[in-house]
């Protein structure tokens, strides 16, 4: 408790540019975060600053629950522990990570923990390390509590352009934390009449409900005494019944913020005055109070435990709850029904068909797609490769860090592969700067092996050419009228960031935005603007609007006039449409990194299960064997 200031101040000075990251990506969609134990209160805190900023669903589970009750892969997943150490949040991240789901976070408090280790082998997973200057907590949560839930706190608030809700929030939690805080010492004065009745009912309204929340699991868990929780309304439902019955062995602690103020003492002034009273009033907005009612929880619970003769730091733990404690989930909850198929086999068919085996009932429809799994796998098989044709970001470099050149074992394989006489082709949406970073990976002498498609085919050169791209701004006259349309619409002006180069616009959301909201602004001010011949493609970050005739595909094209008939190998992100590799991985011979096309006859995502983007490029490429100046798969590759 004496490093809760210490604590709060390292939540609110650190740096939060990968959590602002992982917050924008969750907020597109939906959320469930997971926790237990204390983490389970910061899983609450996260679930309600999900839903006050992005104004989208948000529930919680533990992790028994979420491995039992899986949800589509569409709705972020956040997992959060301090420890990153407990049996359950270990097997419910090999679960999730199984599933693949659009988005997995994990923020844990430990580098070295197994957890943290387990995610680092699956590199789609947003892995957010942040461990509290504290160290490590006792037997309740409040250092690694507070510093998760302040530092989600400011993440939302800074990604939504909510600052000045953060500004408060520090305000009144310095004050509040502050040594010999008057606040703290009034609300300790407040308290004492509770202590001498066994059973406490907590009133809250919404934003400090994570105060109450976390006041039941210490309660609980410290074995404090009995609580009970209901926000005002639900109070009125019959929570109220207990009074009438038990009145004269229970009290009332009443969370109160200016919000909520007018409701609760209305309703306050309902409850028999026999029954004791202790009222709890917070100031600022909801950020402030949410985490101020935490603070009061961790005070509150001390207090508690002073008066009854329990620490709640060292209650003591019983040799049986040692043994729950390491209880596995069930095996139903960890394993999957593979219909006879091998782990990757049913990754790939749940993948293409968006449905896992073990709920394909369809008479015949299993045997469909696993033909169709055999026939593509033994046509990659069969194939050899005079070259190799990849996307970049998403496929070669990891979205999240696109503007760091390729990691070492990526740029090796391309490398090896270049090496052994083989073209290597890249087909980016991205201009100059795709340029800058291969040459930083790959030794200059293979330069004029690399093919580069810039601006998604629009122009095309070696890697040795210090021409290209042109990277000069503005659009060519067939694309100027629609550039200055889409300049002047009002919420991709106020909302998007705008590129524009020869024979293409791109259009990239400047705080959170969908990538189909930018989508559909762009083809109405196409269709309003009576704009023919442009094609508009979806890569991992930004809507991309390019001229007639460009496209990913005439990088295959000027590769086929190096290598002729031979097969060429295409490997990308976003082949399902409209992605921007749709047309790219039409071919026979192409392989999905995350995305992939309905089409059972080609793009699959043949990578081990839990891996994608750029883990499940380098899988490939590892796949690959240069003989004689062609590329096969390896023996038993793929499998």
């Amino acid at each position: 408790m004496t490093k809760l200031a210490e604590t709060f101040e390292w939540a609110a000075s650190t740096d939060i540019k990968r959590l602002r990251k992982a917050v924008r990506t969750a907020g597109l969609s939906a959320l469930r975060a997971v926790g237990s134990g204390g983490s389970l209160t910061a899983a609450h805190a996260l679930a309600n600053f999900h839903q006050r900023f992005t104004a989208r669903m948000a529930a919680v589970s533990t992790p028994l629950e979420a491995v039992e009750e899986p949800l589509e892969h569409t709705v972020s997943t956040w997992l959060l522990s301090a420890s990153g150490g407990n049996v359950d949040i270990v097997a419910a991240a090999k679960a999730l990570i199984e599933r693949e789901p659009r988005q997995l976070a994990v923020l844990c408090g430990r580098e070295d923990s197994p957890l943290a280790e387990l995610c680092r082998a699956h590199p789609f997973v947003d892995l957010l390390i942040y461990p509290p200057p504290a160290g490590k907590d006792g037997f309740l949560a409040t250092n690694s509590l507070l510093g998760f839930s302040a530092l989600l706190a400011r993440a939302y608030a800074a990604e939504f352009g909510c600052e000045a809700e953060w500004v408060d929030a520090m305000t009144s939690l310095r004050l509040l934390l502050t040594e010999g805080s008057s606040v703290a010492e009034a609300w300790e004065d407040e308290t004492k009449p509770l202590w001498s009745r066994p059973t406490t009912l907590v009133l809250y309204g919404p934003s400090t409900r994570i105060g109450a929340i976390d006041l039941e699991s210490k309660f609980t868990e410290a074995a404090l005494g009995n609580l009970q929780l209901a926000d005002y309304r639900n109070f009125a439902h019959g929570r109220h019944h207990w009074l009438a019955k038990r009145g004269e062995m229970s009290g009332v602690l009443a969370l109160i913020t200016d919000a909520d103020r007018s409701l609760a003492e209305r309703t306050l002034a309902l409850i028999p005055r026999e029954i004791t009273q202790a009222h709890l009033s917070f100031s600022g907005q909801a950020c402030a109070t949410a985490l101020s009612a935490l603070v009061a929880a961790f005070r509150v619970s001390g207090w508690a435990g002073s008066a009854r003769g329990i620490d709640p730091g060292r209650p003591g733990v019983p040799d049986f709850g040692r043994k729950l404690y390491n209880l596995p989930l069930p095996r139903a909850a960890r394993g999957r029904n593979l219909n006879g198929l091998s782990p990757r086999d049913a990754a790939a068919i749940a993948r293409k068909a968006g449905v896992a085996p073990a709920h394909m009932t369809a008479a015949g429809e299993l045997d469909r797609w696993r033909l169709a799994l055999d026939s593509f796998r033994d046509g990659l098989r069969a194939a050899a490769f005079a070259g190799v044709v990849l996307d970049y970001d998403g496929t070669v470099v990891d979205t999240r860090d696109r503007f760091i050149p390729a990691p070492q074992p990526m740029s090796a394989q391309l490398e090896r592969i270049a090496a052994a006489g083989i073209w290597v082709a890249i087909a980016t949406g991205r201009g100059a700067s795709v340029r800058r970073d291969l040459r930083a990976r790959i030794p200059k002498t293979l330069w004029d092996r690399i093919l580069v498609g810039y601006y998604n085919g629009a122009e095309i050169a070696l890697l040795n050419d210090d021409d290209a791209p042109d990277g000069s701004e503005g659009t060519c006259a067939a694309l100027a009228p629609l550039a200055a349309a889409l300049r002047n619409q009002p919420e991709l002006a106020q909302l998007a960031r705008q590129t524009e180069r020869r024979y293409q616009i791109t259009l990239e959301g400047t705080r959170v935005m969908p990538e189909s909201r930018l989508w559909d602004l762009a083809r109405q001010v196409i269709i309003m603007t009576g704009t023919a011949d442009v094609t508009v493609t979806r890569s991992s970050h930004s809507v991309d609007i390019v001229a007639a005739g460009v496209s990913k595909l005439s990088v295959v094209t000027q590769l086929r006039n190096l290598v002729g008939t031979a097969p060429v190998l295409a490997i990308g992100d976003r082949g399902r449409w409209p992605g921007n590799d749709y047309e790219l991985l039409r071919g026979p011979y192409a392989l999905g990194v995350d995305e992939i096309s309905v089409d059972p006859s080609t793009c699959w995502n043949l990578a081990e299960p839990g891996q994608r983007g750029p883990a499940a490029t380098l899988e490939y490429l590892s796949s690959l064997e240069a003989r004689d100046g062609i590329l096969h798969f390896a023996e038993g590759a793929l499998t």
